[in-house]
């Protein structure tokens, strides 16, 4: 689709996923089909799932040590990926499918975003910024600058920041030199000020790079799952703060710590005409003679 074609008005919805103890990744599947469906519904475009949402899959067993535990979520990954790729089709819509840590083929970890669209085709992108828990737990290592890039869909390039890679403004800013105007931010945090620091920057970011933000968070507990404690989550639709968007910057938000979904529709004229002669022009104002950032591809 040609950005003559792209629709002007997208519709995207992100859930905020409750954890607890399951049976079986049957009961996983039924969860997951009943928010696409319901995003389906709705005729949305996107919907977006939270970071390590997937890790509910270890719940139905014993607690696994770390080594064990990520050998066991990375099996399930073939899946994972097959049901959601069932799904994006089926309902004709585009699923950013959270984060979960997988192998890769040199032996090391990565945490991992999948996006399955509805035209069949798949792409992943791995979290740039492990969080120090994150290696210390889970052996994670941080991905390549092929990460930092758009995926194409048919509304237009958008852009990948899981969780802790929200607060590096380097790469929002790649994302979006490259074409994104959406940019769908999945997360895992603990508690309210690991949840605000994701929220604050996630603000920040929509406002200076002129673009929607759409986070994700996780509820809930898994309390058989090593390194899943408590969590805390109040998912979000951004957008930058000027006269054509919502007061506050939020165009749709999900009671905190609740499970639900929340969906808004997102105009590409008022973004584009908020670029171009809004009451602030932060992309055009870059003094690109005095800094700029450059990235080792």
């Amino acid at each position: 689709m040609t950005a003559q074609t792209q629709p002007d008005t997208i519709r995207v919805a992100t859930v905020q996923y409750g954890l607890r103890g399951l049976s079986g990744p049957d009961a996983f599947e039924r969860q997951v089909d009943y928010f696409v469906t319901s995003a389906a519904d709705y005729g949305c475009d996107f919907i977006l799932f939270p970071e390590l949402f997937p890790m509910q899959l270890l719940s139905s067993g014993e607690r696994l040590p770390a080594a064990e535990a990520m050998a066991a979520i990375d099996a399930a990954t073939p899946r994972f990926a097959a049901f959601m790729a069932r799904l994006a089709q089926q309902h004709r819509l585009n699923i950013v499918a959270g984060s979960h840590p997988v192998r890769i083929a040199s032996g090391a970890t990565r945490n991992r975003c999948h996006v399955f669209l509805r035209d069949g085709t798949a792409h992943h992108r791995d979290k740039l910024h492990p969080t120090p828990s994150e290696r210390e737990a889970w052996g994670i290592e941080g991905g390549t600058a092929r990460d930092a890039d758009v995926i194409p869909t048919d509304c237009g390039p958008i852009g990948i920041m899981i969780c802790y890679d929200s607060e590096f403004p380097e790469l929002p800013r790649r994302l979006v030199d490259q074409g994104a105007e959406i940019l769908f931010v999945p997360y895992c945090t603990d508690d309210r000020r690991g949840h605000l620091r994701v929220r604050y920057c996630c603000a920040a970011r929509a406002v200076e790079n002129q673009c929607y933000v759409v986070t994700a968070g996780v509820t809930g507990n898994l309390p058989n799952v090593f390194n899943m404690d408590i969590h805390h989550a109040e998912s979000a639709i951004l957008t930058p703060s000027d006269m054509p968007f919502a007061r506050d910057g939020i165009a749709a938000e999900v009671t905190p710590n609740t499970e639900g979904m929340a969906v808004a529709d997102l105009s590409m004229t008022d973004l584009r005409r908020a670029r171009a002669s809004g009451a602030v022009r932060n992309l055009a104002d870059r003094r690109l003679d005095l800094y700029r950032v450059d990235w080792i591809d």
